[in-house]
């Protein structure tokens, strides 16, 4: 008897979601907990494995809008429910039989899926996709993958155009003074132009979110900035032996994590949240950590970080990093944070103003440590500092409250004893 394949409950207020791609072709031998395909929602989008062994039927295209509950597939644990022959894989072209370059592995007879955004670039553009050079997870192509093939491909063949219009294009007069026509020759033509394609749901509700927390809480930045000498130097002095005894790395992200945790108790404000005309005050941390993935920014949260010592906050933050990027988090992954942390300097950033995850009322951010010229007792010292702010509700957070968070967070990297004692 078939096993039939449902969509699995998505968590906190998820009650749907979208068909991105079958991993596996229709009639396919599959196994238990294997990828089957992937579902896309408003927080994540997550691969749902085969609760079965057996041959696969696909009951609903790519691109569908399916519901918690919803069959989507059958499988045949006897083999013998072969699936109709004639409807194929909805995520695989079967006139495009070529491969993509760098393509992760696949079963015998199957080809490498595209996402919907590049499978549309690819045909909008009758591209091969076995010629473009793929960046993304084990070489899958990306949209980025295919916009750069674009664009190399249109500055082919505007530059000989270029080259030989150029006799013709020497100006009478000063540029200044030509009208600023743009020269036929030099102008991009086709699809190469504009390339337009559907936002995915997650970035919709990412877009959402967004303009929800600036238009519903009274968003204010404060900064501060903090000398890293001495967390720095216990890092370099204990790093090894910590990842010896503890069996993960000691970075900043998990001692940032811990300063904002004790500050918390310090001002328990800042990890309460507004519900209609009620404050909620929470006792415990559910830390959320900002994650940047192909799919667009994501939060999961460390439940009861305040419980966690720093090789499990090192632990858990970096589980939870990993499962974002290979799209593996479950919806309750996704909610229920109090408090979150976010770290632009991983990507150079000096200073920024994190905008707040609904409906946590603060966040802290982190930035690119910089050698600058400070004074230290009176005299002019190089040393390695961070800029870092936090974001708060000015609803419930008070300027005086914001800043003495801060100022905690502060005082206890700068002098990381005070974790320890919890001082």
């Amino acid at each position: 008897m078939a096993v039939e394949v449902r969509i699995p409950p998505l968590g906190e207020s998820v009650s749907e979601g979208v068909i991105a791609r079958w991993m596996k072709q229709n009639g396919d031998a599959v196994g238990t907990d294997e990828p089957l395909f992937e579902l896309e929602t408003d927080k994540a989008s997550m691969e749902i494995p085969a609760v079965s062994a057996g041959k696969l039927e696909i009951l609903v295209e790519v691109g569908a809008t399916v519901k918690v509950g919803d069959v989507v597939a059958r499988i045949d644990p006897d083999g013998k429910g072969a699936a109709a022959p004639a409807k194929p894989a909805p995520s695989v072209e079967p006139a495009k039989p070529a491969a993509v370059t760098k393509a992760p592995p696949v079963s015998e007879g199957e080809e490498p899926a595209l996402s919907p955004a590049v499978r549309r670039l690819v045909e909008e553009n009758e591209l091969d996709p076995s010629a473009i050079t793929g960046t993304g997870k084990a070489g899958r192509l990306t949209k980025e993958d295919v916009l750069r093939h674009l664009e190399s491909k249109t500055a082919a063949k505007s530059a000989p155009a270029a080259a030989a219009a150029a006799p013709e294009a020497k100006p009478a007069a000063p540029a200044e003074a030509a009208p600023p026509s743009p020269a036929p020759a030099t102008t991009p033509s086709g699809a190469g132009e504009v390339e337009r394609v559907p936002m995915s749901r997650l970035r919709k509700r990412i877009a959402e979110r967004l303009v929800e927390a600036q238009r519903t809480a009274a968003i204010l930045t404060t900064f501060n900035e903090i000398d890293m000498s001495g967390v720095m130097a216990l890092r370099k002095r204990y790093k090894e032996s910590f990842e010896k005894k503890h069996g993960v790395g000691l970075g900043f992200m998990s001692l940032f994590a811990r300063a904002s945790i004790l500050a918390l108790r310090d001002v328990p404000l800042v990890n309460a949240s507004i519900d209609g005309d009620d404050i909620v005050y929470h006792h415990s941390v559910h830390l959320g950590v900002a994650v940047s993935t192909e799919a667009g920014l994501v939060v999961p949260i460390v439940r009861h970080a305040d419980r966690m010592s720093l090789a499990e906050l090192e632990k858990a933050i970096g589980d939870l990093a990993k499962a974002a990027r290979d799209r593996k988090l479950s919806p309750d992954q996704l909610s229920g944070g109090t408090f979150s942390i976010t770290n632009g300097g991983v990507f150079g950033s000096l200073m920024s103003t994190p905008i707040l995850n609904p409906p946590n009322s603060g966040i802290v951010g982190m930035h690119k440590i910089e050698e600058r010229p400070i004074a230290v007792d009176g005299q002019v010292v190089i040393r390695p500092m961070m800029y870092v702010a936090l974001s708060y509700d000015h609803r419930l957070v008070d300027g005086q409250q914001a800043v003495t968070f801060l100022v905690r967070v502060k005082e206890r990297i700068e002098d990381p004893a005070r974790m320890l004692l919890e001082v």
